[in-house]
């Protein structure tokens, strides 16, 4: 693939696209896209064909990168799910509504603020219809839920992980719901989500621009290829987080073969022109993926914790030219927020998000992109035992402050792997990060010091 940062074929697009939205109410009205926000759930940077993978078959995924674009320095929100999710449907750091850990089976009382407002009730109040097909992890009590939060529709699961078959949760409680009833459903929980995916779109585009958040729990574990129905998967026994890399690899094929079928109705439906379509995951890889060349995985300040795989396709707002280009600019969930945001026409007030909008960004008349970017780890309400830290990326420096005492500074450009520590030669650049990272912290309390 080719290689760009702010180039001039991205500075074309986003002129085409200014035309577009700066036009009158109703071109502008027309120029609405669908949005498809597709998030796997615990997938490795290098888990994907196009992203250098030799062990599993990805045709759909790679056909997209091959269309659209591959983001190669894109970062979730956080090292584990909910936060990540969270920042997603905000647009915030998740930091600023404390929460900075995973949702526990059945945890009531956290997740999404009861009077907050996400992404969904935005696209709403501008015309879209709303779903969500699959994953929440983002609050189990009454007005935390996905139909309380924004979305018209919803098919899934409240919790962070479910049995692909009995669609149980990890603590043995049926989780598997059809917006606010729960339900029975044969079936493969990758398959189902897809399937539900594939009735929203048919029910919802030919009226009005549709938001659907694709939301897979695969791979997340418990590890349950489509072929696993009579494997010994049991609630509260270890089981339930024990695999191999074989079936990981099942399971991530699926969920290609799944967002593959998504994307065929988009061509039936005559919307694939219309239609933003974007695919990441929500942290690094656990412990069966592969993160190669990043340091560590899920849960870790580290590259492999945070970095991981984005693809995105919008045809006719991208041009020949843009298809099967790399873009090594180095973007966070939460700025999908805000470019899903500015493409809808929505314009929230300074200071209310903290993503930047990509396409606003690469305006011809923007100057280059210069911001910090944070992360931050401690301990919830629920587990005591979280391995606290805090990392900042600024430009191709990264620091790295573990709770021990521990420092690591990187140059990115040059060590991704993160395997030369530069403290000692670069003290300087290490002192302004830690002031940064002081600085943004005052900002953003833990919440158990507030």
């Amino acid at each position: 693939m080719r290689t760009f940062r702010v180039s001039e074929t991205w500075r074309r697009v986003v002129l085409w696209m200014s035309l577009l939205l700066l036009g009158s109410a109703s071109t502008a009205a027309a120029a609405k896209p669908h949005v498809i926000f597709v998030l796997a759930d615990d997938l490795g940077y290098g888990d994907l064909g196009c992203y250098g993978c030799k062990d599993i078959r990805t045709p759909n995924l790679d056909r997209l990168a091959k269309e659209g674009t591959r983001f190669t320095e894109f970062y979730a929100n956080a090292a584990i799910c909910s936060p990540t999710r969270a920042a997603f449907l905000t647009g915030q750091y998740q930091q600023r509504i404390d929460l900075e850990d995973a949702l526990y089976y059945q945890e009531m009382g956290r997740g999404l603020p009861l009077a907050g407002r996400t992404l969904a009730d935005d696209l709403k109040a501008a015309g879209y219809t709303t779903a969500l097909a699959g994953k929440w992890h983002l609050g189990y009590d009454d007005g935390r839920r996905p139909n309380q939060q924004g979305f018209d529709h919803f098919f899934g699961l409240l919790g962070g992980n479910h049995h692909y078959f009995k669609h149980m949760d990890r603590i043995g409680v049926p989780d598997l719901f059809e917006n606010e009833k729960a339900i029975q459903r044969e079936g493969y929980s990758t398959d189902l989500i897809s399937d539900a995916a594939i009735r929203f779109l048919r029910e919802l585009t030919p009226t009005k621009p549709t938001f659907l958040f694709l939301s897979y729990n695969a791979p997340h574990f418990p590890f349950q290829g489509p072929g696993d129905r009579g494997k010994p998967v049991e609630p509260k026994k270890k089981n339930w987080q024990q695999g191999d890399r074989e079936t990981y690899v099942a399971m991530v094929e699926s969920m290609d073969a799944g967002i593959g079928r998504v994307l065929a109705e988009v061509d039936q439906l005559g919307i694939r022109d219309d239609t933003l379509v974007v695919f990441t995951s929500d942290n690094g890889g656990d412990v069966h993926s592969r993160n190669a060349p990043m340091r560590d995985h899920k849960g870790s300040l580290w590259e492999g914790g945070v970095r991981v795989p984005c693809i995105a396709r919008w045809p006719k707002e991208t041009l020949d030219d843009w298809a099967g280009k790399d873009c090594d600019g180095a973007w966070i969930t939460m700025d999908w927020t805000a470019t899903i945001r500015h493409l809808a026409g929505i314009y929230p007030e300074e200071g209310a998000q903290d993503g930047v909008s990509i396409w606003t960004h690469l305006s011809p008349r923007s100057p280059p992109l210069d911001r910090d970017l944070f992360w931050r780890r401690i301990r919830g309400p629920v587990r005591k035992k979280t391995p606290e830290g805090r990392a900042v990326r600024r430009g191709k420096w990264k620091l790295v402050e573990l709770a021990d005492g521990g420092r690591f500074l990187a140059d990115l450009d040059k060590d991704v792997g993160e395997t030369r520590n530069l403290i000692e030669e670069e003290p300087r650049v290490a002192r302004e990060l830690t002031e940064a990272l002081d600085a943004w912290e005052k900002r953003h309390p833990r919440w158990y010091d507030k």
